[in-house]
Formats: structure tokens, C-alpha cells, sequence
């Protein structure tokens, strides 16, 4: 796997490695000396473009994991804000040799652009504009298959902005590739045309999405990515459609996740967010081992000898 810059391009055989391999690199975390030698002497450069909290830090981190050295791109500190192109900066940062760039943007299609411009580097899709956000899905995959023991046949719902959210993207084709079924629902206004091609069932009511569900994802309301009103308000959002516990108790005792960052009292009650069936907090843990799998992985194919010996 030279490149991940989505869940189209990424086979079931290569999900699933990547899903096998994640619980070793988890156990990295619990050594004396945190790290394993698979990317010594390799460079990883970050070029995050948007905001981020969790994904910056998750990638940074397994980076170190994996004894690389770590390059973190601050826009707000670039020749972005003279006016330099997207394409001329990723060229600049090339230009130092990174083995692995990392993008995140709001420019969909952009990391796939850059694997054709500037083949010296692989590149890794951190998430681009409403397409993807292939290393989210998986490591949202894994945490479910952790919790439940495996995807083939469970119901997951994906409930909220579904419209903006290229973390739906990602996760509709992939659970539906590993065999789950995937339910989704939200406001009309927030429901993308195509929804069957993405292998999900839609529903006007978040009730019957979540009736008998193993996993339920909540996704916020993205207002950065909004150029008109798509809801009356969010008090009435979270009324009709936010995650609260009468809605919990339609599942089957499903677990809750979300990508974060979360909208208390919009998307979802504290209770719910707090709750037991809450894996929040497991998925930004569990995002550091599926991303030094990622890495692995593409560290596999490019520099054998490199990061194994």
C-alpha cells in the first residue's frame, strides 16, 4: 500500500490487515520505551490545513511510536497567507524529503491530486472537504469490532449531518465492505442524494434507524462547511434528532460513538455521551494504533529494509 487517500481505493483483504494489526502497535503503548524501530532514519510531515484536535495529535504521536521524525506544517505561519498555492506549499514541503505527508484540507480530492503531482512521498488522507476520512472509518471499524468481536452482520447506525460529513463517507463504504448493515438518518435538508451507492439504508425517522442497532455514530452539525440554513434551530435539532437515552433504549444495547469534536445538547445528551455505552473516548485511544498500522503498513511496501531491520 503505497498511498491511503480513501475507502474506494482500499481493499477488504487491506482493511482487515490493518484492522489485525492495530491491537500490536496498541500494545506498544504499554512498554517501558514506548517506540518500535519501523520507521527509523523516515521523515512524516503533517500538513493539516484545517483545524484539528484529535487526528493531528493521533498521527504526531504515532509517528513518534513508529521512531520517525515528525515535520508539523502551521498554516497560519506559512506562505498560505501570502497568497502561495496549495500545490506550490505541498511542492516546498516535498522538496525536504518527507517519505510520508500527511494532508488534511477542506479542498476534496486534494491528497489524491498530490499523489499524482509529487510522486516521491506517499500520501495519507487525513480528510478532504465532505469525501473522505479513510483513517477515521477504520479506526471507528476497529473500536466496533473490539467492542462487539466482529462486523459481519451487525447494524450500525450513523445518525446527524450526513450531507457534510466525510466521516459518513468513509464509514458507509467501509462497514458495508466488512459486512456490516448501515442505517443512517437526519434531517431531510442533511440527507446526500445516492445514499444506496454508499451501501447505506436511509431513514426519515432517527427512531427506526436506531431500532435494534448494535452501534450507533453520532455526527455533529457542521456549521463551517454550511452556506445556507439547513435547520429551524438547534434546540429543535436535538428534539427531533439528537441521541438521547429514550433513543439509546431502541438499540440493542449499542454502543455510542463519535468522531468529535461533540456538540453537548445539540447532537447528543451529556447522559449519552457520558454514559456506559459511551466509546468516545476509546476511539481517540484506539485512533493511535490504527494509524502506526497505517503507517506500517505503507512503511511495508515502500522501505523494506529500512523499517524492518
Amino acid at each position: 500500500m503505497r498511498h491511503l487517500l480513501g475507502i474506494r481505493g482500499l481493499s477488504r483483504e487491506e482493511a482487515l490487515g490493518i484492522l489485525d494489526e492495530a491491537p500490536r502497535f496498541r500494545d506498544v503503548a504499554e512498554q517501558p520505551v514506548p517506540r518500535v524501530p519501523i520507521l527509523v532514519g523516515r521523515t512524516v510531515t503533517l500538513l493539516f490545513l484545517e483545524p484539528s484536535t484529535r487526528t493531528q495529535a493521533s498521527f504526531q504521536l504515532a509517528a513518534r511510536r513508529l521512531s520517525a521524525e515528525t515535520l508539523t506544517f502551521s498554516p497560519r505561519s506559512s506562505s498560505l497567507r501570502k497568497g502561495e498555492t496549495f500545490l506550490d506549499t505541498a511542492r516546498t514541503l516535498t522538496a525536504l524529503a518527507p517519505d510520508i505527508l500527511v494532508v488534511r484540507t477542506s479542498e476534496a480530492g486534494a491528497p489524491a491530486a498530490l499523489a499524482r503531482a509529487l510522486p516521491g512521498a506517499s500520501i495519507v488522507n487525513a480528510g478532504d472537504g465532505a469525501a473522505e476520512h479513510p483513517t477515521q472509518a477504520l479506526l471507528d471499524a476497529f473500536t466496533i469490532r473490539e467492542r462487539r468481536g466482529a462486523l459481519e452482520r451487525l447494524r450500525v447506525a450513523i445518525v446527524g449531518d450526513l450531507l457534510h460529513s466525510r466521516v459518513f463517507r468513509s464509514n458507509a463504504r467501509l462497514l458495508s465492505m466488512l459486512g456490516a448493515e448501515v442505517r443512517c438518518s437526519g434531517p431531510p435538508t442533511l440527507m446526500p442524494p445516492g445514499l444506496e451507492r454508499l451501501g447505506a439504508t436511509p431513514f426519515l425517522r432517527v427512531e427506526d434507524a436506531l431500532e435494534g442497532a448494535d452501534a450507533v455514530m453520532v455526527l455533529r452539525i457542521q456549521h463551517e462547511r454550511m452556506h445556507a440554513s439547513y435547520i429551524p434551530s438547534e434546540r429543535e435539532y436535538f428534539e427531533e434528532f439528537a441521541l438521547t437515552e429514550p433513543r439509546l433504549a431502541r438499540t440493542n444495547d449499542a454502543i455510542v460513538l463519535h468522531p468529535g469534536p461533540l456538540n453537548r445538547g445539540v447532537e447528543i445528551s451529556s447522559e449519552v455521551a457520558d454514559g456506559s455505552a459511551s466509546v468516545i473516548l476509546e476511539q481517540v485511544r484506539n485512533g493511535v494504533a490504527v494509524r502506526m498500522a497505517i503507517l506500517a503498513e505503507i512503511a511495508r511496501g515502500r522501505f523494506p529494509r529500512k523499517s524492518h531491520g
